[in-house]
């Protein structure tokens, strides 16, 4: 996105010292007792947008775009399609969908019988179109909804009497409208403001320049997007049976859940009729525990200042050549951070603040750790509305004044209406 501005030039050494177990980026102090909550954030959000990422780079493999011609053009197009979903559709990846009904998702059963997992091989791995919705429970379970809102609104068609050779692609199209509906209009008004989000939509993008297909631009993946690292909790109540339980290791994917382990939402989201859910931790510049010490079969056999994902992550922004956080704050027009409120002056820090760190610091300086500042809102928002506006299939382009019709609680439908309609359907 800022071409013109020169890599942030830091030691190696001073990175790994920052991210890893003992650095600044370590909250581990804080683990358990809820001084780091973020006020009115609810823990799922940044759940919602791991998924997100994950749609955003599911690149359908030759193969598969191959056996689907008709979609090729999307052929390594960043789309919230829900690509992670659906893959090549049912022809291309037969494997994803019910062979007695194949307009519908395939659901697999948990240890008790009751269809409550993703569908999974022999020995347990998940048949999903992208493997990393499956790194933790929290985002298998929210696949799994996403599959239930499919296989629901096949159902409905049917009532109203659609074909069934119309079917799979009527209620793709319907799915993935609502999900976009959801990014635009409460999950990212959560993350960087209405009003932000309301001048990308009226105005356009002014520093997120596409001549052609959409891209992911590296200050957007490798800093900005990563804002959701300092969301996460270190342990999370599941269900009302499981008690407060680490994310990682003791909830890690890659293996199917039992029924003890089935998610209940209320517990993440707020929804109508329940008590407030667990809050997200605050984006503040620190990792919890379960992210400063990451498990082996998350990161493989490595050393140990690299089981930080702190670490990973500023030296991943290092490696790619992002500039720092001052310098894109000074090309937006914005005053940036001081010394004070980037924290690194008594660390010894002699140069300026890489992008990934000055986004948390930001949104904590700026808005108290409930969402992203001025810098780290602009990436995202301009990133992510233009993927929907230049999505020739997206509702954006194919019908503008398009509104959700599953039912809503209330007048504006949102992410707990989603999650009811899926446990309607299960």
């Amino acid at each position: 996105m800022f071409p013109e501005l020169p890599a942030l030039e830091v030691e190696g050494e001073m990175l790994v010292e920052l991210g890893t177990d003992g650095g600044l980026c370590d909250g581990s102090e804080f683990a358990g007792s809820g001084v780091d909550d973020a006020p009115g954030v609810e823990a799922g959000w940044p759940i919602l947008g791991q998924f997100v990422a994950h749609d955003i780079t599911a690149d359908r493999s030759p193969l598969q775009a191959h056996a689907n011609p008709g979609q090729l053009r999307n052929f390594r197009t960043p789309q919230l399609n829900l690509e992670c979903v659906y893959g090549a559709g049912p022809a291309g990846s037969p494997y994803l969908y019910d062979l007695e009904e194949p307009a519908k998702l395939l659901i697999g059963a948990n240890d008790a019988g009751i269809p409550a997992d993703l569908p999974r091989n022999s020995q347990g791995i998940a048949l999903i179109g992208d493997p990393r919705n499956d790194v933790h429970l929290f985002m298998s379970q929210l696949h799994l909804a996403v599959m239930r809102v499919h296989n629901g609104i096949v159902d409905r068609l049917r009532e109203d009497g659609v074909e069934d050779a119309e079917c799979f692609e009527d209620a793709r199209r319907a799915t993935t409208w609502h999900y976009q509906w959801l990014v635009l209009n409460e999950f990212l008004p959560k993350v960087v403001g209405e009003e932000l989000v309301d001048q990308v939509m009226t105005g356009g993008a002014r520093w997120y320049r596409t001549d052609g297909e959409p891209f992911i631009p590296l200050e957007f993946a490798d800093a900005a997007y990563r804002y959701g690292h300092s969301q996460i909790r270190h342990a999370y109540e599941v269900n009302d049976r499981s008690g407060a339980i680490p994310l990682l290791p003791d909830l890690v994917g890659f293996r199917p859940v039992p029924t003890a382990l089935t998610v209940d939402w209320t517990l993440l989201f707020d929804l109508p009729g329940s008590a407030p859910a667990q809050r997200s931790k605050k984006i503040d510049g620190r990792l919890a525990r379960s992210l400063i010490d990451l498990p082996s079969e998350i990161t493989g056999e490595t050393d140990g200042e690299y089981r930080s994902l702190a670490t990973r992550d500023l030296v991943r922004g290092s490696s790619t050549g992002l500039p720092s956080g001052e310098a894109v704050a000074r090309v937006l027009g914005q005053q940036p951070l001081d010394a004070e409120q980037v924290g690194l002056a008594g660390e010894g820090w002699q140069v300026e603040t890489p992008l990934w760190f000055y986004v948390l610091k930001e949104a904590e300086a700026c808005h108290d750790g409930t969402r992203l500042g001025p810098v780290g809102g602009r990436i995202v928002a301009e990133v992510l509305v233009t993927m929907i506006e230049r999505d020739p299939a997206s509702y954006r382009a194919v019908d503008p004044e398009w509104r959700p019709t599953l039912p809503a609680a209330d007048e504006r439908f949102g992410v707990a209406d989603l999650l009811a309609f899926s446990e309607a359907a299960s």
